[in-house]
């Protein structure tokens, strides 16, 4: 059986964007336009805001 999917639109440039419907509350996501999106989850409604903060690169 398949996982169920969420469709969302992106804050920054408005297209879908697909999550599993298992997507945890502060995951990060980055979008086709280039935009890192936070998960936010207020009252089991998920909401999309664009990553305020820095990214780290543990590949140093």
């Amino acid at each position: 059986m398949e996982a169920q999917k969420l469709k969302l639109k992106c804050p920054v440039c408005g297209l879908d964007v697909e999550l599993d419907s298992d997507v945890m509350d502060g995951e990060l996501i980055e979008h086709d336009c280039g935009a890192v999106l936070e998960v936010k989850i207020v009252d089991g409604e998920v909401k999309l805001v664009e990553f305020e903060g820095s990214m780290e690169d543990w590949g140093e």
